[in-house]
């Protein structure tokens, strides 16, 4: 059993090492005599940091999207380039501009392309009856084309005689078997029905001539009727050639 007398005595052997120790530690570190030289930020900073550059509340979302990044660098390089300042520019409310205009494009050219034959037929009241025959019900075969030609042209009505030319040549194509006419098929269905093609060149003439007089509903005289019918007759002579 250790006494209390010897067990003290090795306490304070310990403590008075420890602190010989410390000392010792002490004499061995060096202060740093170094003069520092103390910067202060100038005054005005937010005055002289202005600009998109340093808004970083340009985009609600918590960030600059890769558009207005775009923006940003066009613009500057405009600016750099006539020695302009461009900083006035809100790139978030000019994005929204870019937007829509890509969309009013976008829209433009949907139009166009459903305005276009056959898809125009789906924005037009046009009735499916030509003259005295259903032009769905009736059989292609059936209908005389040659007497609805010469009565409209009597009656000087060039733009339905064109239509009877366009028909007559679909007639044709189907007599030769060439293609399968369906009262719902497009020119584009016909088109690529067509192997020859030399047969197809002048098809695709005839369907342009078609589509613009009688869809686009452009006025026709009888000259322009004349120089039309040169290429349904070419057509129709090598289908029966």
């Amino acid at each position: 059993m250790i006494k209390p007398k010897t067990y003290i005595n090795s306490l304070l052997s310990g403590l008075f090492c420890i602190q010989h120790a410390v000392s010792i530690a002490q004499n061995k570190i060096q202060e740093d005599s170094t003069n520092i030289t103390v910067t202060y930020f100038k005054d005005g900073l937010p005055e002289r940091y202005t600009g998109n550059d340093f808004n970083y509340n340009i985009n609600d979302t918590g960030g600059v999207n890769l558009l207005q990044q775009l923006l940003r660098k066009f613009f500057n390089w405009l600016g750099n380039l006539f020695g302009i300042d461009i900083d006035f520019i809100d790139y978030e409310t000019l994005e929204y501009i870019v937007y829509g205009l890509l969309a009013t494009g976008a829209l433009y050219l949907l139009i166009k392309f459903l305005l276009q034959s056959p898809m125009s037929s789906v924005f037009k009241t046009e009735e499916k009856t030509i003259e005295n025959f259903g032009y769905i019900e009736e059989d292609i075969q059936q209908v005389n084309f040659e007497n609805l030609i010469k009565v409209a042209l009597k009656e000087k009505n060039y733009r339905l005689a064109t239509r009877y030319l366009y028909l007559k040549s679909l007639k044709n194509l189907t007599n030769k078997n060439i293609i399968d006419w369906h009262y719902d098929k497009t020119n584009s269905d016909y088109l690529n029905e067509i192997s020859d093609d030399s047969i197809k060149q002048l098809f695709k003439r005839i369907s342009y001539i078609y589509d613009y007089v009688w869809y686009g509903e452009f006025a026709i005289d009888e000259n322009a009727f004349n120089k039309n019918q040169d290429d349904f007759l070419t057509l129709n002579k090598r289908i029966n050639g």
